[in-house]
């Protein structure tokens, strides 16, 4: 879906530095949900109770979450970038600082914050919630979680097209800080007793 979208903005130019580099971060959130599905899996079947027990801080195992998330949302990207960048230059169009800076400024650190803040959430979620499945579960509101902060900033940025850098700008240091925030509170919200097994 990311390569064919990206593709299509690429194909209309000035589309994809406007509207293509500002959208990504949407698709991907898609991609680092793979990250909270292993955690909410391996609490599940007690594979993180195997791995405290092991000495492994729950820190140690936000982080791993973390990173396997950002993994997959780095491949996202790169088929995302890569499609949109491709079909840009062959339609003719000339690559200008635009593109790079969007790419820069916005997309990567908006998909990546937005990523890591939709995980921490889930995990922290899962951690004191008991399992359940459904849309109501943590796995099924995360992509919302993911998507609201992006999907906010483009509706007030295109309410306001004059401030729109400075809003969008706004809204990934607002992500950013939520982030921040939450992980100082790591130890008291992943607490070592609630990844035992529930089971």
């Amino acid at each position: 879906m990311v390569g064919f979208y990206s593709a299509a903005f690429g194909l209309g130019g000035s589309l994809f530095t406007s509207i293509g580099t500002v959208i990504l971060p949407i698709f991907a959130v898609s991609g680092g949900l793979g990250g909270a599905m292993v955690f909410t899996n391996d609490r599940s079947k007690g594979v993180l109770e195997y791995l405290v027990a092991y000495g492994l801080s729950p820190r140690r195992i936000l982080l791993n979450v973390l990173i396997a998330g950002l993994v997959q949302v780095t491949i996202v990207l790169a088929v995302g970038v890569s499609a949109g960048i491709t079909t840009y230059l062959l339609s003719g169009n000339v690559l200008t600082p635009a593109l790079p800076e969007a790419l820069l400024a916005y997309t990567f650190p908006m998909s990546y914050a937005t990523v890591t803040l939709m995980t921490t959430v889930g995990v922290f979620w899962t951690s004191l919630s008991s399992p359940r499945a459904g849309m109501n579960s943590p796995l099924g509101v995360l992509p919302m979680l993911g998507v609201i902060p992006t999907a906010v900033g483009l509706v007030v940025a295109l309410a306001i097209p004059s401030h729109a850098v400075q809003i969008v700008l706004g809204d990934e240091l607002v992500v950013v800080l939520a982030l921040v925030s939450l992980l100082a509170r790591t130890d008291r919200l992943m607490p070592p007793d609630r990844l035992l097994s529930p089971a």
